[in-house]
């Protein structure tokens, strides 16, 4: 009795709606019998984004975007909120698989050459959506308004005011002003809830009407070359032939796999939790080195390790150039073979990208250029005393912050030298004038320590055979 009661209801509906004649031809389009499971990423970062959306919503509703209210707002909705942490895991694990699974994306259509004739724009909208999301992580950043995420926007903004001419401008619109603060937060709120989400939504629906419009690839062949001339009328009469409907012969494999990501995204949430707010935002702390979500690590990992000869041209360019090449791609290559194995450049350039981005991201989780603000004090065994000049100099090497940047035996910082070993590099004069005078990148503490401190310090540091 039930379902015919909602198959009447569903009648009346589709009478004065009209949705099965609107939405039946996009359901039922053909689409080529071999688009299998390596098509179903697109569909998959969909519904990333959708529990973006939804999640997004939820934590809008508690969420107090200014400089005053913001931090507290947010652990009141991870601590106290009904399911307020499951909604920023989910939040954030799901940013976290639109990022991979757009990546994905367009690694899988540009090795299969699918950004060929004719679906050259197709490939141009999915470039700009890959870099809204990127958008979207960044200034969702900034929404937890912490120390890291505070000092990681400051870092944004230096380098948009290295660019030319605009530099100045363009820094003081990242900050909304001189300086970052409430209007920052503001500026950045709309961007991640109503700017960019408006623009993805936009493109995704140009998007599915380019695929609509174009048709879905086939799956390439060696042999198969595409040529402009007769691809449509081939395409066409392929479909004819071997051809399936969208629904239900193709979509219920997108539909397993969005479905899949959701649930995953459900449980890390579930199970891991939201990721943990650092300190509240202070202009006074110094001591802050700040580390930008995984997704953005690798970059993280590229401004720290460019020689600062070079850091302009690089943090300048280097966008610039890929964001230029990934455009001009369909432009310089729409026609001609599809097949990777007849395309062994484009295999070469996917796993170059991964390669670079992979060991960049390892050298972002490590970060030995930063300070360790909180190493453990060095053991009475690798300082070798337990009273007397050795061991006090030991002590000092830890209270006045030596070894947040240098390291002894396994203990400490990587950002200056290792000084396990430096009894055997410096003499006694060395080491003071070093330690006085500072040298690259360290301070000089002769204004900090005592003659008996320095010389305390002198007395472990020589100890180091």
């Amino acid at each position: 009795m039930f379902v015919p009661l909602l198959q009447k209801i569903w009648r009346v509906v589709d009478d004065r709606t009209g949705i099965a004649e609107a939405v039946g031809p996009i359901l039922q389009h053909p689409v080529p019998a071999d688009a299998r499971w390596a098509y179903v990423f697109g569909s998959a970062t969909l519904a990333a984004f959708i529990v973006q959306v939804v999640t997004g919503i939820a934590l809008a509703t508690t969420y107090v975007s200014s400089a005053g209210d913001a931090y507290d707002s947010l652990n009141f909705i991870t601590n106290n909120a009904p399911f307020g942490s499951l909604m920023r895991g989910m939040h954030f694990y799901g940013a976290s698989a639109m990022v991979v699974l757009v990546g994905i994306h367009a690694a899988q259509t540009f090795l299969h050459g699918s950004y060929k004739f004719p679906r050259e724009a197709n490939w141009l909208s999915g470039v700009l959506l890959l870099f809204l999301t990127l958008g979207m992580g960044f200034t969702g950043q900034l929404l937890r308004w912490d120390q890291n995420a505070v000092w990681s926007v400051v870092v944004g903004a230096e380098q948009a005011a290295r660019a030319p001419l605009i530099g100045e401008k363009a820094a003081q619109f990242v900050l909304a002003g001189e300086t970052i603060g409430g209007a920052t937060l503001s500026r950045f709120f709309a961007f991640h809830v109503f700017f960019i989400p408006g623009l993805i939504f936009g493109i995704v629906g140009f998007h599915l009407f380019l695929v609509i419009r174009n048709g879905i690839s086939e799956m390439p062949r060696a042999g198969r070359p595409v040529h402009p001339a007769t691809y449509r009328q081939w395409y066409h009469e392929l479909l004819a032939k071997e051809g399936v409907p969208f629904w239900p012969d193709a979509a219920w494999r997108d539909v397993i796999f969005g479905a899949s990501v959701v649930v995953i995204i459900f449980v890390l949430a579930l199970v891991i939790g939201p990721p943990a707010l650092d300190k509240p935002p202070d202009p006074s702390i110094i001591e802050a080195y700040p580390r930008p979500d995984w997704y953005l690590l690798w970059y993280f990992a590229v401004l720290a390790l460019i020689p600062p000869a070079w850091e302009n041209w690089i943090i300048l360019l280097a966008p610039l150039l890929g964001a230029l090449l990934l455009f001009a791609i369909p432009f310089l290559s729409n026609h001609g073979e599809r097949a990777p194995e007849r395309r062994p450049w484009a295999v070469g350039a996917v796993l170059f990208v991964i390669v670079m981005i992979g060991a960049l991201w390892v050298a972002g989780e490590q970060a030995h250029w930063s300070p360790d603000f909180h190493p453990d004090p060095l053991p009475a065994a690798v300082v070798g005393a337990t009273s007397g000049p050795v061991a006090t100099g030991a002590e000092l090497f830890h209270k006045k912050g030596c070894q947040n940047c240098h390291r002894v035996a396994s203990y400490g910082g990587r950002r200056g030298p290792d000084l396990t070993a430096v009894g055997r590099r410096l003499d006694v004069a060395q080491l003071t004038t070093r330690i006085l005078n500072g040298g690259t990148n360290m301070p000089a503490f002769a204004g900090v320590l005592q003659p008996a401190e320095v010389e305390d310090l002198v007395a472990f540091l020589q100890s180091r055979q």
